[in-house]
């Protein structure tokens, strides 16, 4: 008696165990679950927001002393001219806009900050305007736990750490070539196949005013 005992203690145990191991992996799914569908969430929110407010910024004037950009909402047609070259989504301020919104909910807008941030220093005409600025890119996404830091390799950062003195303005066209390569590759395609980006090349619903006309 006392064996047979002692033998289906061990199986009891590794029953309880498994049976442990499992709430475990239900427990940790069900977090990523309600984790995936907070962010959805929070996605589809912003998307909503932006898309308001850019549809309504066709019947804004423009205010000077206003520090906001407004854009206007582009047609179906012209978004889905984005599809067909990163080059005609990136010459769009509209299109810049609403993949810099994207690229926020994937928490990688540093990567078109960045980027933008190098077109405003080349067009940088004052030998001391294009110090600081340089500086402050630097600062803001290159050096080591910058807030904004970018992926680039430690050569790229070192040279520019060293051009930085006598900034010019090709200071960080490696690195911007870099980040460049990055979005093309890797967060453009997804974009593309995004709801957000499909959402703007739906047509908009036609109105009862517009069928009585």
């Amino acid at each position: 008696m006392q064996s047979a005992v002692f033998v289906a203690l061990p199986q009891d145990g590794g029953r309880m165990e498994r049976g442990s191991r499992r709430r475990a992996e239900l427990e940790e799914t069900d977090k990523g679950r309600m984790m995936k569908r907070t962010i959805i969430k929070d996605w589809k929110k912003k998307l909503s927001y932006f898309l308001q407010n850019s549809s309504r910024s066709g019947k804004m004037k423009s205010n000077k002393a206003s520090k906001h950009h407004t854009y206007f909402r582009p047609s179906p047609e012209e978004a889905r001219l984005w599809s067909e070259a990163f080059d005609e989504l990136l010459a769009n301020k509209y299109g810049v806009a609403a993949f810099r919104a994207f690229l926020k909910s994937e928490f990688c807008e540093e990567n078109i900050e960045f980027w933008l941030a190098c077109e405003d220093f080349k067009k940088t005409k004052s030998p001391q305007k294009l110090t600081l600025k340089a500086k402050k890119i630097y600062n803001d996404f290159i050096e080591k736990e910058a807030p904004k830091e970018i992926n680039i390799d430690f050569q790229t950062k070192n040279m520019i750490a060293q051009n930085l003195q006598e900034a010019t303005h090709t200071c960080f066209s490696a690195a911007q070539k870099r980040v460049y390569s990055l979005m093309e590759n890797n967060s453009y395609p997804r974009f593309l196949e995004s709801e957000f980006y499909q959402e703007l090349c739906k047509k908009p619903p036609i109105t009862r005013a517009a069928q009585g006309t």
